[in-house]
């Protein structure tokens, strides 16, 4: 991948300051379910009320475990970094460990940390800024598949559905890369590119940059963001979709949810209208792009409404319609792999 986008080192060491909500530590958390060979541990301060199962550390004991990076994986409410949390990531830049973050503050920004990492020679890394140079968008036609999941509204399984699509066509021995579009995704993924931060000029431009020419038979397995019936954040959808020139993608949805979340005066599309949508403006770069499957978030469900609601929504497709992270993701890969053969 060019390297314009972000990447950090690892193994790395999960910062959960002293937060006591697990809602606000869900980047550290996913980071534990998703990548657990490369977490060697976890920091957490006096008071922390998140534990997300792995060796408990202190900063020496994570530069002997072999931490190559520090990764704030919780957040404060505010989004920033309370003051008593900035001697530990001291700490750990002084003695040679990078410091990632994907928080509205900027690293540099907190007091003595820049000094702790020019002693130390390590990098801070704010995966929410977007790196120099990114070009405008060419629409030049890249060699390689790509797949990517589109969502009714924010939050409703698109990074969840990626991953989990990911590992299925890995474990099958298929090439495949999870692409990152988000501050959690990248800091799962080690690597990517904050779509939401960057300027509207140069998303697809982005996009392409994320998703470069590779073997035929590889497939980009692309994070979404937005949707596109959200009056808020439907830009970076669009810019997404074109710029990433998808072959294939998965409807993502939550089926408890009736309107855009935040925006009640917004009902939330059907899936029909949003594959007619998708593939209406993702024709404009790739007039091949199809629909594979429908990735539903039955969570809150007793047993007995996830199965009805599973088969209604694939009665009323005609597509594979699964909860990737109960049922796993292997139903869409075989329409994939039926839609597009080796």
């Amino acid at each position: 991948m060019s390297g314009t986008t972000i990447e950090f080192a690892t193994p790395f060491v999960v910062f959960f300051g002293d937060i006591d909500d697990e809602s606000w530590g869900k980047t550290g958390l996913g980071l534990v379910q998703w990548r657990p060979e490369a977490c060697v541990g976890q920091l957490r301060l006096p008071g922390c009320g998140v534990d997300a199962g792995v060796p408990k550390l202190d900063v020496p004991g994570a530069k002997s475990a072999g931490a190559r990076s520090l990764i704030v994986g919780s957040a404060a409410v505010g989004g920033g970094v309370p003051d008593h949390w900035v001697a530990t990531l001291c700490e750990a830049a002084a003695i040679g460990i990078d410091i990632v973050a994907g928080l509205h503050v900027r690293l540099e920004s907190l007091p003595g940390l820049h000094e702790a990492a020019t002693r130390g020679g390590a990098r801070l890394i704010d995966v929410r800024v977007p790196p120099p140079g990114l070009p405008v968008g060419t629409g030049r036609k890249r060699s390689g598949r790509r797949l990517l999941t589109v969502g009714t509204d924010c939050a409703c399984g698109k990074k969840y559905t990626t991953l989990a699509l990911d590992r299925e066509m890995r474990a099958r021995g298929l090439k495949s890369d999870f692409r990152a579009t988000g501050q959690t995704g990248i800091m799962i993924a080690g690597r990517g590119l904050p779509l939401d931060a960057v300027v509207s000029d140069f998303l697809t431009g982005a996009a392409e940059i994320l998703s470069p020419d590779n073997e035929p038979d590889h497939w980009d397995i692309v994070e979404g963001q937005g949707s596109l019936f959200h009056p808020g954040y439907l830009q970076v959808t669009v810019g997404l979709l074109v710029g990433s020139q998808p072959d294939a993608f998965v409807v993502c949805h939550d089926p408890l949810r009736t309107e855009i979340s935040g925006w009640p005066d917004y009902p939330l599309p059907s899936i029909g209208a949003l594959i007619e949508r998708t593939t209406a403006i993702g024709s404009l770069t790739n007039t091949g792009i199809r629909c594979v499957g429908i990735a539903l978030n039955t969570s809150k469900m007793t047993a007995a409404e996830r199965s009805a609601v599973i088969d209604r929504y694939a009665r009323e497709t005609g597509l594979p319609a699964v909860d990737p992270i109960i049922d796993g993701a292997g139903p869409i890969i075989d329409r994939l792999m039926q839609e597009f053969p080796a």
